[in-house]
């Protein structure tokens, strides 16, 4: 059993076999409910995936720029701090952007861009940068992993670098080549939805995330 921490409401976790999402989505009074559900209730004992939020850890932690600093780096309750505690405890793996504050706050060290795993910490765990794009997301989205509980000669060579650059159809028609190239695809993404679309976990991704987090469970099993 995988346990999915910090997940899409409903998303791409619910109704797979072999793992329990686990925390709760938060109810506002416009009827929608908080993208990240809240996973800091859970205590173990399987490995984790998870997906704790960026907001207060990424190049706009503090806000609207016409707001500056309204928040505090790295005040997300808890949460990511958390994840790492059960990653690290239970096995796992956590995924956030790249470039996540997070790292140097929680002093885990960086990994490289163009790719392959490096020594995160001393407390077992690795970490590399990956392109979602490469694994079913619409537009390039580097990404760094965390991983915990899995012998190093087992981590996966992973398809590696920045994938082939996306461009927008509409994008590309108003704007021409060079403007399109610039704001890439999340730039084009609106509506009501488009927190949701930007943060999608793909499947490909999704399962890629799994079966890192089963090789924890893996060894823990056996030993």
């Amino acid at each position: 059993m995988i346990a999915a921490l910090y997940v899409e409401t409903n998303g791409c976790y619910f109704g797979l076999p072999g793992v329990q999402v686990v925390g709760h989505g938060e109810d506002h009074a416009d009827g929608s409910t908080t993208v990240h559900m809240d996973g800091r209730t859970y205590a173990g004992p399987w490995p984790v995936v998870a997906h704790p939020s960026c907001k207060r850890w990424g190049r706009f932690w503090h806000g609207s720029t016409r707001k500056p600093h309204q928040f505090k780096l790295g005040d997300d309750g808890g949460c990511f701090e958390h994840a790492l505690e059960s990653a690290r405890e239970h096995g796992g793996v956590i995924e956030h952007p790249a470039d996540s504050k997070a790292w140097s706050h929680f002093n885990l060290n960086a990994p490289p861009r163009d790719g392959g795993w490096v020594r995160a910490d001393m407390l077992g765990g690795w970490t590399c940068c990956v392109d979602q794009g490469h694994y079913g997301h619409f537009a390039n989205k580097l990404t760094w992993l965390y991983v915990n509980g899995v012998d190093p000669k087992d981590l996966p060579e992973l398809i590696w670098g920045k994938g082939r650059q996306r461009l927008h159809p509409r994008a590309l028609e108003r704007y021409g080549y060079a403007k399109a190239r610039r704001i890439g695809m999340m730039a084009m993404v609106g509506g009501k939805d488009k927190v949701r679309i930007r943060n999608r976990t793909p499947g490909p991704f999704r399962d890629l995330l799994l079966s890192l987090a089963r090789l924890a469970k893996n060894r823990r099993a056996a030993a």
